[in-house]
């Protein structure tokens, strides 16, 4: 199936907008890299000039402006995404690209067009929220669980699979849907996502940690509500819920750590090029451009160096 990422460089002259169908995966560790060694590895993508990706279907992307120095990212899995390390993750990216402007694109490859000044389009109808899930289902042991935590007024708590659509899609419909669905005393552990919902005061707070397309438009699925978009900060969730949701404390100097030696080993060494191998090995196949560039030794060795470097600087304080 693949995992389909976007790369977009954009500057006063325009942009240029590459794809890979395999690239989606570890792309926020390759962007620890820094940008000396991550910008030739996105231009070494298939430049596209076609449709772009059906937004359900892209996993990650990245716009880097060099002249301006602005690096917009998403990604739907890695540690960018999970709570246990995404402060982490930020912590380095920022160390790896100084004097850079970061942001995260919560709206994912809509909000990469919406920045460019082109139609975001391709807004999906009905929204896919995951199911219920019982408070003994395996899933919650993951430490890094892939579920959304929604909570009613003072004494519901539900946790939902996050395979899908974000529960904020579905409007006041997800209170009906709820309405008999398995409860949980409370929620201790970790999220990608969440949804407080106050029926009394008509009013919705949401937060998640990779994307929704179209973000901005959630509220307009809530009509006569009042509806707060907290981005990442499940902190709001917590202290809207109190006792319903209750995540534990990220341990810092673990979650740098465990980042840093991911993204060490993302660069560890020199990427073939994939497809030239298979063409190689079988020289009559037809096959698709889609696979990321090759990275050189060379290229490799300079990222591990930033991402060392940046390592011990987060380290440091």
């Amino acid at each position: 199936m693949g995992n389909r990422a976007v790369f977009v460089t954009a500057g006063a002259e325009g942009h240029e907008r590459r794809s890979s169908s395999f690239g989606a995966v570890g792309l926020d560790l390759d962007l620890l890299g820094g940008p000396e060694a991550v910008l030739p590895f996105v231009l070494g993508h298939r430049l596209e000039e076609g449709p772009w990706y059906d937004d359900d279907m892209c996993e990650a992307g990245a716009l880097i402006d060099p002249a301006r120095k602005l690096l917009l990212v998403f990604a739907q899995e890695g540690p960018s995404v999970a709570m246990r390390t995404r402060a982490a993750w930020w912590r380095l990216l920022g160390l790896a690209w100084p004097g850079w402007e970061l942001r995260w694109a919560y709206d994912g490859q809509s909000g990469l067009r919406t920045h460019l000044g082109l139609d975001p389009a391709d807004e999906r109808g009905t929204p896919y929220p995951g199911p219920p899930l019982e408070a003994d289902d395996e899933e919650l042991a993951d430490p890094d669980p892939m579920v959304a935590v929604v909570t009613v007024g003072s004494g519901r708590c539900h946790v939902l699979a996050h395979i899908d659509d974000h529960p904020v899609a579905e409007g006041p419909a997800l209170l009906d849907r709820l309405s008999d669905a398995p409860g949980h005393a409370g929620y201790p552990g970790r999220a990608e996502a969440g949804i407080h919902v106050d029926p009394g005061a008509r009013r919705v707070g949401w937060w998640l940690t990779g994307i929704v397309p179209h973000a901005g438009r959630m509220a307009a699925r809530w009509p006569g509500w009042t509806v707060d978009f907290w981005a990442d900060r499940w902190s709001e969730h917590a202290r809207s819920a109190p006792g319903l949701f209750t995540p534990p404390a990220c341990g810092v100097a673990a979650a740098l750590d465990a980042v840093r030696d991911e993204a060490l080993e993302r660069w560890a060494g020199p990427r073939a090029d994939r497809r030239a191998q298979l063409v190689a090995a079988h020289p009559r196949i037809v096959i698709g451009s889609g696979f990321p560039p090759a990275v050189t030794a060379q290229r490799a060795a300079l990222a591990r160096e930033v991402v060392e470097r940046s390592g011990r600087a987060a380290a440091a304080g």
